[in-house]
């Protein structure tokens, strides 16, 4: 120290020299936060892996929405106003591909205008960063949609975004609130003006120095970020330097009192409390490197707070012992008493009962925190609309759409089936609406949008039992047709016999008689074929013989055309047997017609037999069906990549955001994985998107990096304590009590978020933050009362637990209100991620201070005594 002392001036501005260069040339941290997104999943999401699918694919692209809301039915002028629009913002930017008018036929008027038509969504796809998407909606708001007309821009890009800004202005909200805080306190704590500004300055300077050498990382190494990074590398610098300054500067002042000069005031500090602070600064920067084993990068984000601490030893060594040196005395101006902390009263008088009565001691935290405990629930909350509130545009709209629609329709999940191969074939289509029909079966599905469903119904007419039954009207009507040629066939009979009768008996009729047998026996078959249609509805042996009947019918129309010329009269009765041959031509077209039909049938009929698909899913596409106009709309909507890939929208009866979405997200791939086993697609790549899918794959990673992070990170807290106290039972003593003040403190935050102010749960990302931040800044107190113990422990192990608590309670109070407060300024940020963090640390800390520290720590130490240093042998400090 004091060779630093001694390089006071150029060490002081090479610091502030680099703090200034790097601030100016650093990359904006705020602005990397909001370009790695709100939601960084690991490539082997599925909703990671269904983003990489859609972007190489080309079908990356975003839809948006417009979202109009009216108090009346819309009408015809309303119709054209909104079509007007539509192609409006068509033309307004290249970054759009396409505008879905939804007037511009009855298919989407079905699917994008409400029941009560009183609510409109125009969707838009567009092609473009979150950024230029973000400058599209402004345009749509202020430029084209008219002021009267009451609509709003919505969409996963816009809500993650005003989620970011949100996150930018609580930020901002919470700096300003936190130096004033800061500088309240600190004039209370050491009634000077002066004072605390340095402080101020040694963590401002190492605020400005931490987030440049993060934002750095992030350029060069790809050093994670997220919103998280800023906020809490404001809320524990703040809060910890400035409780590490308190402790530097009270010694400081006590040591000028006691008559050393400067310099050897200096150096004492740092001697006593620098080395309290030195175990402190290890213990939170081993609680925060741990986060970087984390595997969720919006967990790792944090693990920038290490680098924060690491700048903060480096400041707290070299630029407040400049200003000591610097200032002298005058660094305490206009204060002229020591601010040396005097013993608390309340932590002597908790501390005599507890060392006295340590049973009793332990039974009232019991009685305190262990009900608490039982109401803990667990319960998460995704909804990242909550995130800020009610009153941006983007929520209004998704709140339209719900309200309009039904919850589940605003974010639908998104299957993805992709294969090497073209998969829009009538070959595998059948298995892709078979997996529509399962995956609607499950309770929290209201309907499926695919291919071959493409407003979320179901076409009866891929279904074989519909297509059997129209083979067999076909059938019936094929018979009626056979009874209408025999009773023709029956007309010309008759007419024949009549003309017969009329020729003189001298005259050669045999020709005429053998036709009107002729007909008669083709009569006769018919019967039997007709017969035998609706019996076997054999079609291929129908086919076969009314081509033969047809053939013979030709031939009889044929012979009556020589008959008349052996008649007398034929003169005279030319005119009728002409007339019957018409009828019998006219009976063999209808032959004809019947036999195509038939036909027709027959290859249907062949077809179904070969196919393999309709045996296993009862569903057939004939051939030729996907080249249909008809058809053109589905393809284009629901396929991609060459038609090697296909989209299923599966639309919840659910909020998107709730819980119980991500349930049916796990039930949908569960019935996705089980329809597929077995089929032509088993060994399709399937992924899922949309926002439901997004939050079970955060559920999932969330839970497995939490449990990971918090073993590492207790594990490394419980070896640096025990080689720093040479005991194991110490560090056991003071993580145990850290995790009952957590379970305490999250479980309070339950009742208050959830139970009183109706929120769905704790945000799924709390859990984490809020156990690092806690358990990595309450070892801190831990630290002050157990270190100042094991320097005491010489006089008793009683004795120096009365003593330790005596000299120390001002001390953590003191820190604990002051860390609690920067916290406090996290609660007008308006984010409600961070107001819930806020209340488990400041919660955790007012247990930890005022319950668990006074009352439980000692209780358990006197009750092990000398074992406390179990199993390590007691150094001659420590011995009594």
């Amino acid at each position: 120290m004091r060779q630093l002392l001694k390089f006071k001036w150029p060490i002081a501005i090479a610091l502030i020299a680099i703090t200034t260069v790097l601030f100016i040339l650093s990359p904006n941290l705020s602005q990397q936060a909001e370009d790695a997104g709100t939601f960084q999943l690991p490539a082997s999401s599925d909703s990671k892996l269904a983003a990489d699918i859609l972007e190489e694919a080309g079908a990356g692209d975003e839809t948006i929405s417009v979202v109009f809301t009216y108090d009346e039915p819309v009408n015809e002028q309303t119709q054209k106003e909104i079509s007007s629009i539509a192609n409006e913002i068509e033309k307004e930017d290249s970054m759009v591909s396409k505008v879905l008018d939804p007037f511009e036929n009855d298919e989407t008027a079905e699917q994008l205008v409400s029941q009560d038509q009183k609510t409109v969504l125009l969707p838009i796809t567009v092609d473009g960063s979150s950024d230029e998407v973000n400058e599209l909606a402004n345009t749509i708001r202020q430029d084209i949609i008219p002021d009267e007309t009451t609509a709003y821009v919505t969409g996963e890009a816009i809500i993650n975004h005003d989620v970011n800004e949100s996150a930018q202005e609580g930020l901002e909200r919470t700096e300003l609130i936190t130096v004033v805080l800061i500088f309240v306190l600190l004039f209370a704590v050491f009634r000077s003006i002066t004072t605390p500004f340095i402080p101020l300055i040694a963590v401002g300077v190492t605020y400005l120095l931490s987030q440049s050498i993060v934002a750095f990382l992030i350029d060069w190494f790809g050093f994670p970020v997220s919103n998280y990074t800023q906020i809490f590398l404001v809320a524990i610098l703040f809060g910890i330097g400035t409780d590490y300054c308190i402790l530097l500067l009270s010694r400081y002042k006590e040591e000028l009192m006691q008559g050393h000069n400067v310099e050897d005031a200096i150096v004492n500090t740092y001697k006593t409390a620098g080395r309290t602070l030195l175990i402190s600064g290890l213990a939170v920067f081993i609680g925060f490197t741990a986060i970087g084993f984390a595997e969720f990068p919006i967990f790792k984000s944090a693990v920038g707070v290490a680098v924060g601490i690491a700048v903060l030893m480096v400041v707290l060594f070299t630029l407040v012992p400049f200003f000591m040196a610097l200032l002298k005395d005058k660094l305490f101006w206009p204060s002229k008493t020591s601010i040396s902390h005097k013993d608390s009263k309340l932590w002597t008088a908790f501390g005599r009962f507890s060392i006295n009565k340590p049973i009793w001691s332990m039974v009232i935290v019991a009685i305190i925190m262990v009900p608490l405990l039982f109401t803990y629930d667990d319960q998460l909350s995704f909804n990242t609309v909550d995130e800020i509130g009610q009153d941006y545009d983007s929520v209004k709209g998704l709140n339209a759409i719900e309200n309009g629609f039904g919850k589940g329709d605003s974010l639908p999940i998104k299957v993805i089936i992709q294969r090497d191969t073209e998969i829009v074939t009538e070959t595998y289509l059948p298995y892709i609406e078979t997996i529509s029909k399962e995956i609607e079966k499950n309770k929290s599905v209201d309907s499926v949008r695919s291919i071959t469903r493409p407003a979320g119904d179901v076409i009866d007419d891929l279904y074989v039992d519909s297509q059997l039954s129209e083979v067999g009207k076909g059938l019936s009507e094929a018979s009626s047709g056979i009874n209408d040629v025999q009773d023709g066939l029956s007309e010309v009979q008759k007419g024949l016999q009549d003309i017969s009768g009329q020729i003189p008996s001298n005259k050669n009729t045999g020709g005429l008689q053998e036709t009107v047998n002729g007909l008669g026996q083709i009569n006769d078959q018919l019967g039997l074929i007709s017969q035998s249609l609706q019996q076997t509805q054999n079609v291929s042996s129908a086919t076969q013989q009314l081509g033969q009947v047809q053939q013979q019918v030709g031939q009889i129309q044929q012979g009556l055309s020589g008959t008349a010329s052996d008649a007398g009269q034929a003169s005279k009765l030319s005119g009728g047997i002409s007339q019957l041959s018409e009828g019998v031509g006219s009976s063999i077209d209808g032959l004809k017609e019947i036999n195509n039909g038939l036909q027709e049938a027959a290859d249907l009929l062949s077809e179904m037999g070969e196919s393999e698909s309709l045996r296993e899913t009862s569903v057939f596409i004939p051939n030729g069906t996907l080249e249909n106009k008809d058809f053109k709309p589905a393809i284009d909507r629901y396929a991609f990549d060459e038609r090697k890939a296909v989209m299923l929208e599966v639309i919840l009866k659910d909020d998107p955001y709730s819980t119980e979405a991500i349930t049916s997200v796990r039930e949908i791939k569960d019935t996705v994985t089980r329809t597929m086993n077995g089929t032509p697609l088993e060994d399709a790549t399937v992924a899922y998107s949309g926002v439901s899918s997004i939050n079970n794959d955060l559920s999932e990673i969330s839970t497995s990096d939490f449990k990971r992070t918090v073993i590492i990170m207790l594990v490394g807290l419980f070896v640096i304590l025990t080689i720093l106290f040479q005991s194991i039972i110490m560090p056991i003593v003071m993580i145990g009590s850290l995790l009952l003040t957590y379970y305490t403190s999250i479980a309070i935050s339950e009742l208050i978020f959830i139970n009183l102010m109706g929120y769905d749960g704790i945000v799924w990302a709390v859990p984490f933050f809020g156990f690092v931040m806690l358990i990595a800044l309450g070892v801190d107190y831990s630290i002050f009362l157990l270190d100042r113990f094991k320097e005491e422990a010489s006089i008793g192990i009683n004795e120096a637990m009365h003593r330790s608590m005596a000299k120390m309670g001002t001390v953590i109070i003191t820190a604990a209100i002051i860390l609690a407060g920067t916290f406090g300024a996290m609660m007008p940020s308006g984010v409600l991620s961070l107001m819930q963090i806020a209340t488990i640390v400041i919660t955790g800390l007012l247990l930890y201070g005022l319950i668990v520290l006074p009352l439980l720590i000692p209780a358990i130490t006197v009750s092990f005594g000398k074992g406390i240093w179990w199993p390590f042998k007691e150094s001659k400090s420590n011995k009594s």
